[in-house]
């Protein structure tokens, strides 16, 4: 038995001492940008992104919209692996079926169909605009287009087929799959259209560019994008079946990999990292954890990781530590994996990046988390909460909330994420099921967060994370400090805050 000197300290315990802030440190000026895998320090890491954000590796949370959009804002998400492995291969795909400002086409219908079906598709896809294919398929022969433009449910007969009311192919300005998306929104522009398809010589339907996407494009220049402009996207793999899950994700398409475990000090995590660099070298990328010690992360960067989770027990929806008294406070845990980190750095040159995986319930707990050394943040309440994760809305005594639920629950059933001794079924619950309050818009919220982080890194003299790391100043909160900081006032009425 060994009992450490220290108390375990969540990121709640921690305030920040402003530093000085120069002429240079303004909101334009401050860099987010962070690497997601291992590299040398003279050399650049094989992935970048502009935002320190991922969606964690949840069934309730990264979806393919959900990846798209926070793609468009420079984060990543990473796909869920509690499913068939050719479900989540699928969910990669939908994902990187998208080009920076081109749509893979999801509203589609045969020409055969009716008004009543294509109004009942259009109503529920929130869409004003379907495309027209001859089998109804988003890469069928392009035949045209239909909008609530084209017919009125009280005008016209619903059992009137799509071919009788839509535009055809034939008056329709195209674009060719080698048009770029410069070229396409000219010809947006040019011609006053909403939507372009981009179709092939064969007449084959490749993709859409729509002109409500033109101010989203213009709004998030720093997309996590590949070197062919889709969408970078990650996905979540387990210890069990590796073999053939890792493949068929590579193939698919996905940029970075992660094992998806409670507790990642194991054998069966560095049998995993093994392999991906016995069959594919450094060509293919993963991340590892979660840990909360120094000996884990060694354990894991010897063992090849790309990158290290952080966090054990500190998730919204955990209860790990209830079930099986393990973890670590979130704050502790940081600091002891960031000294670890960096002696590795000097011992071997390569920098291996760290995520803060739970313990994250505010924007100020994102900022503690990355002024004491991680360099991005893995989140799951937080995406959950958004028009774009996949949880159900619903009503509770007059409020709206997302539903949503832990890996560990019962209602995830995820056997191979947190396993009890064998067979198919979870022995006992390390999450919970239950509801977060809706705050509607990724971008929206995202763009608040993003603000609210510059701001901290200026008052901290900071305009980059590494002097971020290097430079800031962190104090522990006492009880007094931290009843002075929630001291409870009567607030005016006003209208509903969406975000936290």
């Amino acid at each position: 038995m060994k009992i450490l000197d220290e108390v375990s300290r969540t990121l709640n315990e921690y305030l920040l001492l402003p530093n000085l802030t120069t002429a240079d440190c303004t909101p334009d000026t401050v860099d987010l940008s962070v690497p997601l895998v291992r590299h040398r320090l003279d050399e650049q890491p094989a992935i970048r992104v502009a935002t320190p954000l991922t969606s964690a590796i949840m069934s309730a949370v990264s979806s393919p919209r959900l990846a798209i959009a926070l793609a468009q804002c420079g984060g990543l998400s990473f796909i869920h692996q509690n499913q068939p492995v050719e479900a989540q291969a699928a969910m990669v795909t939908a994902v990187k079926r998208h080009k920076a400002g081109f749509r893979f086409s999801d509203i589609n219908i045969k020409p055969s169909a009716t008004l009543g079906e294509v109004a009942t598709l259009l109503e529920s896809a929130e869409r004003d605009v379907a495309v027209v294919t001859d089998d109804g398929s988003p890469h069928g022969l392009f035949v045209g287009l239909i909008s609530t433009d084209d017919f009125h449910p009280r005008r016209h007969d619903l059992g009137d087929s799509v071919e009788s009311r839509m535009r055809r192919a034939a008056d329709l300005v195209t674009a060719p799959p080698t048009v770029s998306l410069s070229e396409a929104n000219t010809l947006i522009w040019d011609h006053r259209l909403d939507v372009i398809p981009v179709v092939d010589d064969e007449g084959l339907l490749h993709s859409i560019v729509l002109r409500r996407d033109y101010e989203l494009h213009k709004q998030f220049r720093n997309e996590s994008i590949d070197t062919d402009k889709r969408f970078r996207v990650g996905a979540g793999v387990n210890t069990h079946d590796y073999r053939e899950r890792i493949p068929a994700l590579v193939d698919a398409g996905a940029d970075l990999l992660c094992i998806d475990s409670s507790d990642g000090y194991s054998v069966w995590q560095a049998d995993t990292l093994k392999f991906v660099r016995h069959t594919y070298g450094d060509d293919v990328r993963i991340g590892a954890g979660n840990v909360v010690d120094g000996r884990a992360f060694r354990y894991l960067a010897d063992a090849g990781a790309d990158f290290v989770k952080v966090g054990i027990g500190g998730g919204s929806i955990c209860i790990t530590r209830d079930q099986k008294g393990i973890g670590r406070g979130q704050a502790s845990a940081l600091i002891d994996v960031v000294e670890a980190r960096d002696a590795y750095l000097r011992e071997t040159g390569v920098y291996v990046p760290l995520c803060c995986d739970g313990g994250l319930l505010t924007d100020s707990h994102m900022a503690v988390a990355l002024a004491l050394g991680a360099d991005f943040v893995m989140l799951g309440r937080y995406f959950a909460r958004f028009d774009e994760s996949p949880a159900p809305l619903v009503r509770v005594g007059g409020q709206f909330f997302k539903e949503y639920w832990g890996e560990g629950s019962n209602r995830a059933r995820n056997v191979t994420r947190y396993e009890h001794g064998g067979g198919n079924e979870l022995a006992f619950e390390e999450g919970v099921d239950g509801y977060v309050p809706y705050a509607g818009s990724l971008y929206d919220n995202v763009d608040t967060t993003i603000a609210k982080l510059k701001a901290t890194m200026i008052s901290c003299g900071a305009t980059n994370l590494p002097q971020f790391h290097e430079n800031a100043v962190l104090v522990p909160v006492s009880q007094q400090s931290f009843l002075q900081n929630t001291a409870e006032i009567q607030l005016r009425d006003r209208p509903s805050d969406t975000g936290r």
